[in-house]
């Protein structure tokens, strides 16, 4: 595609400000909507709204499904609007913390109220309301039949894994499937309620979002959780063992001075999706796009080639095994008619993977904080990047820009602040005005570096399990004069 040059924000949907311990649909969402018009921006990114899990320790890229919507992200007010839940129940969490998600607090606190809209609507919804949910269950069921039949198998076996369920489920013979459905149909049912009001109300968002002229950028992790509802109902889609246990993990091999990463997923027998006309992948992209105008690809180094680990091995015994490559994208591009495609191409940048990027002409990132800034030239510093680049100040995975700032070596940061003209007190907006004046068709910031925070308000640290997808602004942090200052910068360097 032929892209505009555009600057935008990166929050994710759980650090909005909202009044129910984590960022929701609503009102909250709503105000960084009117904050990104204010300061001219037209791009809005985030992670995967997929539904989040504790065994995941609740990140985005371990959802039970690549389908679904994340119903910690449902906004409670509306629903108490439409008259399915008492307004007297919406204060809370007591738990609740402005400046951080506590999701065992949160889950607890909306999963009783969802049940209770559930009531609400089964005994008081009209008929227009009864059409549109039943349209959806009909138009979304490729997907909603097995991932409802999947959430309600979680809860009756008490959460564990599919592989863990009785044989018969888990091998998913279909008498046994027949009598689940007829057993938990109105469990279904109540799924299939959650994923229509998630799809109202983001439908709802992302009118808003395009009548102010934003682009709402989606993500797509390459690889799905093996506990998921993907891996049970298409097994024969992903190299496994005869128990459902992966035969084969995705990660990626050990750099100088690391061990490599060992990822866990299961990796797809490319074989059977291109037998299929990659189906399975054409009903995701779908359902994406229904959702977002532009997607990031996650990983994009795995539809070239990918590290491939024996289960239960460590990541320097993988092997590269050839991705689908061109032609995916060629069939991808044939269904969707365009490609509105960004690719995280960080790491491993070989020949091979710059060679399918380039040939289908998607946007990779650039971040400034991977820059060589003593060197002349380094493909990180904002001076060098190309116009079909997505430039970052910072991302959901890396420190804040203040946090690198402040742990650079003394040489680094000399050359550094050289190089933007920046010092300590002003390298956040500095960086970011770098960033924009670049040749980049995107540039993209976050609210931390806004607001000029340090790593304690950092998103994520891979490779750890605490303390991450927690982040939360304030609507008292999103104030006119940043907004203001923002607009400049971004009016000057004609985005």
């Amino acid at each position: 595609m032929d892209f505009d040059r555009q600057s935008g924000l990166f929050l994710h949907l759980t650090s909005l400000p909202g009044p129910h311990g984590i960022g929701d649909l609503g009102v909250g969402a709503m105000e960084f909507l009117e904050f990104l018009d204010r300061a001219d921006q037209s791009l809005w990114q985030f992670c995967p709204v997929g539904p989040t899990a504790e065994a995941y320790y609740h990140s985005p890229y371990g959802s039970p499904s690549a389908f679904a919507g994340n119903p910690l992200l449902i906004d409670l007010t509306e629903l108490a609007d439409r008259g399915w839940i008492d307004e007297s129940s919406l204060e809370g969490p007591a738990e609740a913390d402005p400046h951080s998600v506590n999701y065992e607090a949160v889950e607890s606190f909306k999963r009783d109220r969802l049940e209770a809209a559930f009531e609400g609507f089964e005994a008081a919804a009209d008929d227009e309301t009864r059409t549109a949910f039943e349209s959806f269950c009909e138009r979304e069921s490729t997907w909603l039949e097995e991932y409802t039949l999947f959430a309600t198998l979680k809860e009756a076996y008490d959460g564990a894994a599919w592989t863990d369920w009785p044989a018969d489920l888990a091998d998913r013979e279909p008498d046994a499937l027949e009598t689940a459905r007829e057993q938990y149909a109105e469990r279904q049912r109540y799924h299939a309620f959650v994923q229509w009001v998630f799809d109202e109300q983001w439908n709802t968002l992302r009118a808003e979002a395009n009548e102010r002229g934003i682009d709402l950028v989606g993500d797509l992790p390459i690889y799905v959780a093996g506990d998921s509802a993907d891996v049970w109902a298409n097994p024969e889609l992903f190299e496994l063992e005869d128990d459902g246990t992966p035969a084969v993990v995705a990660g990626v091999p050990p750099n100088p001075g690391d061990d490599g990463q060992r990822w866990g997923n299961p990796v797809y027998d490319w074989d059977r999706l291109r037998e299929s006309g990659y189906e399975w992948w054409l009903d995701r992209f779908d359902r994406l796009l229904s959702q977002v105008d532009l997607v990031r690809l996650d990983h994009f180094k795995a539809f070239q080639e990918y590290w491939a680990i024996p289960n239960d091995a460590p990541p320097s015994e993988g092997e590269w095994r050839p991705g689908p490559g061109g032609e995916f994208f060629e069939t991808i591009g044939a269904h969707l008619g365009e490609l509105p495609f960004i690719v995280e191409d960080l790491g491993f940048l070989d020949e091979g993977l710059v060679s399918l990027r380039d040939r289908f002409g998607f946007p990779g990132m650039r971040i400034p904080q991977y820059a060589d800034w003593c060197a002349h030239y380094h493909r990180y510093k904002p001076t060098a990047f190309p116009e079909n680049a997505v430039g970052y100040t910072s991302t959901h995975d890396t420190d804040t820009a203040v946090g690198y700032y402040q742990k650079l070596d003394d040489e680094q940061r000399d050359c550094l602040n050289f190089a933007l003209a920046t010092g300590e007190e002003s390298f956040a907006w500095d960086l970011i005005e770098a960033v924009w004046d670049s040749d980049a068709v995107f540039a993209i910031t976050t609210a931390q570096d806004l607001l000029e925070l340090g790593s304690e308000a950092r998103f994520n640290t891979p490779g750890t399990v605490e303390g991450n997808w927690t982040w939360r602004v304030t609507t008292e942090q999103l104030e006119d004069e940043i907004a203001t200052r923002l607009s400049g910068i971004t009016h000057q360097s004609f985005r």
